[in-house]
């Protein structure tokens, strides 16, 4: 997961006029053109990557979703606010779709989202908090092979095929610390507004090394 900063008194001009014009209204209530707005933009924030689990999105509604990280049945109140919307993946059984109206205590809005999770080389999720743990079973963020075994072996597949990009071979690992920074800066830049897939849980597993 990566730190996502919405900028206070921004959201797309469809939806501010949506909601000058219709007050009363709720989330259920928008069409089409003004929920493509909203996940466009969110995708942008979020340089094209599913706001949970890292996978690389589109922002068209072939593969991600506007997600209310705080569930409209909990936070009613909320459900055209843009500060609580997110893009996510559409994965059965991961992310938007596990998460459902559940409480979710560690959100992608929280600093601490990158680093009370900590990723593993094979794949592996492990929460380093309570909440962190709770987090990973809420969205189903793939903690045990039992629980999501192909989000496991795509984090695997991907972030070792970074590695071997920059020239590291992922069983050996890294101790140059030096050399690690200049990955990191790297695959931590955006280009043409994209960031590659699951790059947050190379950064993650990277960090890790230098500690």
């Amino acid at each position: 997961m990566r730190k996502i900063t919405k900028r206070v008194g921004f959201e797309p001009p469809s939806l501010s006029n949506f909601k000058r014009t219709q007050p009363l209204a709720k989330y259920s209530d928008l069409e089409a053109p003004e929920r493509n707005d909203i996940r466009i933009e969110c995708a942008k924030e979020q340089y094209f990557l599913c706001a949970y689990c890292s996978k690389q999105i589109t922002g068209t509604n072939q593969d991600s979703m506007n997600e209310h990280v705080e569930a409209r049945r909990i936070a009613p109140n909320r459900s055209l606010d843009f500060t609580n919307i997110v893009a996510s993946c559409t994965t059965p059984r991961q992310c938007d779709d596990s998460h459902g109206s559940q409480p979710l205590p560690l959100t992608p809005f929280m600093g601490a989202c990158e680093t009370e999770l900590q990723f593993k080389l094979s794949g592996r999720v492990v929460g380093l908090s309570d909440r962190a743990i709770e987090t990973i079973r809420v969205l189903n963020l793939g903690d045990t092979l039992t629980n999501n075994r192909s989000l496991i072996e795509q984090r695997k597949q991907i972030t070792e095929s970074l590695l071997w990009a920059n020239g590291i071979d992922p069983s050996e690992g890294l101790e140059d610390d030096e050399l690690i920074d200049s990955v990191l800066a790297d695959i931590s830049t955006p280009k043409d507004g994209k960031l590659e897939a699951f790059s947050p849980v190379l950064v993650n597993i990277l960090k890790q090394w230098i500690d």
